[in-house]
């Protein structure tokens, strides 16, 4: 039976992937210091013996060194989280990104210099590619960042370095790797609180609220379905291909903000109105943002075999059908 350790478990992916594992015979521990997550999400597995959660942080060394020295694998999900988490706290966002991912990739290193060889999943964000004008971002791309003086690119650098970290554990020690750059992922338990927009949509529209859309709504962006993406990552992690590989992970479907805000509002209430917001008004005066982020996924479904449940047809329906649920289950 292999051993996973799951960083920032608690959280909206974190969770699925526990869950996903535990039904693949994992013995599963996660470690949360519920800042973003919360331990209500692991629910489903709370109370099954292969599974154990630690509330703490993965900047705590003596932690970190306790947690791997049993494991098989290490997915590294713990992070700062949305868009108005990292233009409010660019400190908290560049110091979570990048020194949990050293110490575990030194506490990794030690590992395997007493023997033990342990995988580590990295879990990195499309926010590395900044702002590459290209239609489509594959994994060669050239990573293109605004100026230091707007925290907005903060995210995608701290990221990036945390790619160069791992890569460079893997080239020097020959310590294993695998990392993926999450699109946009979305699903139940995910909330709206930090910025998402699918959960922030529907929060809105379940409340009887007018949708907020910021700019003019024609960004383009891909969502996928979070339980595609945690198959994918774990089969990622089986295949001995993907080792020292970084790989987009999403849909490549895409679809404007402006007519994903229409398709929430036929499927809650067709009587609700889209308002309009800018960037200045949502976060602050420096903040710019993509127009376009659609990935080329090719080098994943070359890698493994990736085929997607869910179009954004059934995303949709699924995510809206576990909204309602929510609301009309009794307290």
């Amino acid at each position: 039976m292999k051993h996973a350790l799951i960083t920032g478990g608690a959280g909206f992916i974190g969770s699925h992937l526990a869950e996903a594992l535990i039904a693949r015979d994992y013995r599963v521990t996660v470690v949360d210091d519920e800042s973003t997550g919360t331990a209500e999400n692991l629910a489903a597995i709370r109370d099954h013996f292969n599974f154990s959660f630690v509330q703490g942080t993965v900047a705590d060394k003596t932690l970190v060194r306790r947690l791997v020295s049993d494991v098989d694998e290490v997915y590294h999900l713990a992070a700062a989280v949305g868009v108005q988490l990292i233009s409010t706290a660019p400190i908290h966002t560049i110091e979570t990104n990048i020194y949990p991912t050293e110490l575990i990739l030194s506490e990794l290193l030690r590992r395997k210099k007493e023997g033990y060889s342990v995988k580590l999943f990295l879990a990195s964000s499309s926010e590395v590619y900044g702002k590459n004008p290209k239609p489509l971002w594959s994994e060669e791309d050239d990573l293109v960042f605004g100026p230091t003086t707007r925290a907005r690119w903060s995210y995608g650098a701290s990221k990036a370095i945390d790619e160069f970290l791992a890569l460079a554990y893997w080239r020097q020690h020959r310590l294993p790797v695998v990392i993926a750059r999450f699109f946009n992922v979305v699903g139940p338990r995910q909330t709206g609180r930090y910025g998402m927009v699918l959960p922030r949509f529907i929060e809105s529209a379940l409340a009887g609220r007018p949708l907020v859309v910021h700019d003019d709504g024609n960004q383009v962006r891909c969502f996928a379905h979070v339980n595609d993406v945690v198959h994918s990552v774990i089969e990622l992690m089986e295949t001995d291909a993907a080792t020292a590989g970084v790989f987009n992970v999403g849909s490549d479907q895409p679809v404007t903000i402006l007519q994903l805000a229409k398709s929430v509002i036929a499927a809650i209430n067709p009587k609700l109105e889209v308002a309009f917001q800018t960037y200045a008004e949502a976060y602050d005066q420096d903040f710019e943002d993509v127009r376009s982020r659609i990935p080329d996924l090719t080098r994943l479904r070359r890698t493994i075999r990736f085929r997607p449940e869910f179009t954004l047809e059934t995303i949709l329906r699924d995510v809206v059908e576990q909204a309602l649920a929510r609301v009309k289950r009794p307290s």
